[in-house]
């Protein structure tokens, strides 16, 4: 670079215009859909006649004018004048970064270039919102907002009743909002907070666009209910167990099924009573017949008969 820069000092100081090219606009923003110029000018030493080429450089460099007719997708809807391109209903397919090249055979330095940025600008669409419907006092709600089209990418702004709700910096502020992100943020929501809400997406091309309004209900959360609901619940566990219990004592349920359903720890001590009484019942029946004892009167005449 410094070498170059060094010869083209030598041959301007000698009295000689090598080719030089230039551009009016390096960066070029064009919305999607509408027309984009490319600029390049060009001067040469002595060559009328240059080579003129375009190059596009992606991931890998492709050519874009060639031997004098464009190539690829530009041809039928780019025209040249000059050396500038003139692109036609541009797409995103279009943005990049392209180069001009112009080869002078008989000049000094052979070949210049310059860069231009081409910018497809898209304009906002309508953006996704994520609103609850319903929520509790005291609770923590979220609402969403995103537009994933827009270029470069929009800003948002939530709306209340037709209010906008702009960023608040005091520390006891209820909600929070980002602009960047869409999100809105209630930490702890109140009944006030119940209403229509929407959000717009803008980002200075074309005109802004909103989500459909939806309307958030706070609601006081309902002690008694809640306290009611848990005291019926556990009315309705205990019954079921004293019945299932009881069940069990009138022989309708056998021990192995009673485990399968319920406390597992009861069950094997009931099973652990139930095995010793089967053993004793067991050994009572194979003992064999005991007699009564005898009287001890008895007792003694049977001692004298003996002896």
């Amino acid at each position: 670079m410094i070498l170059s820069l060094v010869l083209l000092v030598l041959i301007q100081s000698a009295g000689v215009t090598p080719v030089v090219v230039s551009t009016r606009s390096p960066i070029v923003s064009v919305e999607e859909n509408l027309d984009a110029e490319l600029s390049c000018d060009f001067k040469t030493e002595r060559e009328s006649n240059p080579r003129i080429e375009w190059k596009k450089k992606d991931k890998e460099v492709s050519f874009v004018y060639f031997k004098e007719h464009f190539t690829g997708p530009f041809q039928g809807r780019a025209t040249m004048d000059g050396a500038t391109v003139r692109l036609q209903g541009v797409t995103q397919a279009d943005a990049g970064e392209y180069r001009c090249e112009v080869s002078a055979a008989l000049d000094t330095i052979k070949l210049g270039e310059t860069n231009v940025t081409l910018k497809v600008l898209v304009p906002p669409h309508t953006p996704s919102c994520d609103v609850p419907s319903s929520a509790l006092t005291g609770s923590q709600v979220e609402l969403r907002c995103k537009d994933q089209h827009s270029i470069p990418p929009a800003s948002y702004t939530w709306f209340k009743d037709k209010t906008a709700l702009l960023p608040v910096w005091q520390p006891n502020a209820t909600y929070t909002v980002d602009e960047i992100t869409g999100v809105l943020i209630f930490q702890t929501v109140s009944r006030s907070d119940t209403g229509l809400y929407y959000c717009e997406a803008k980002n200075g091309v074309g005109s802004p666009k909103r989500c459909a309004s939806t309307h958030m209900q706070i609601d006081d959360l309902n002690v008694p209910a809640v306290i009611t609901g848990v005291v019926v619940v556990c009315i309705l566990v205990i019954l079921c167990t004293f019945g299932v219990c009881y069940a069990r004592r009138q022989g309708y349920f056998s021990p192995v099924r009673y485990c399968r359903s319920f406390w597992i720890a009861q069950c094997h001590g009931v099973a652990h009573i139930s095995s010793q009484n089967l053993n004793r019942t067991e050994h009572i029946q194979h003992s064999g017949y005991s007699h009564p004892p005898q009287e001890s009167q008895d007792f003694k005449h049977t001692q004298s008969f003996m002896l």
